[in-house]
């Protein structure tokens, strides 16, 4: 089977969104690889670090709200 990598990178970062603070971080239980990815992209930090949350870019923070109103959000 192939993975759509691009696909599960897009529905971390909406998932991303559900735990985001008002300081821009969001908690990081999702698999490395994904947040390697993001961090590549440039929607998050550097996830390698002690602490248990991944602070996300502006641009980070643009993106994981349209797509978690886009996947999960009913109506308007």
């Amino acid at each position: 089977m192939e993975i759509d990598k691009d696909r599960i990178d897009e529905t971390v970062l909406a998932l991303l969104y559900l735990t985001l603070d008002g300081d821009g971080r969001a908690w990081k239980g999702f698999d490395w690889k994904v947040l390697d990815r993001l961090h590549e992209k440039g929607f998050i930090g550097d996830p390698v670090n002690k602490t248990k949350s991944v602070r996300l870019t502006d641009e980070g923070i643009a993106r994981s709200e349209k797509l978690f109103r886009e996947m999960f959000c009913i109506g308007k």
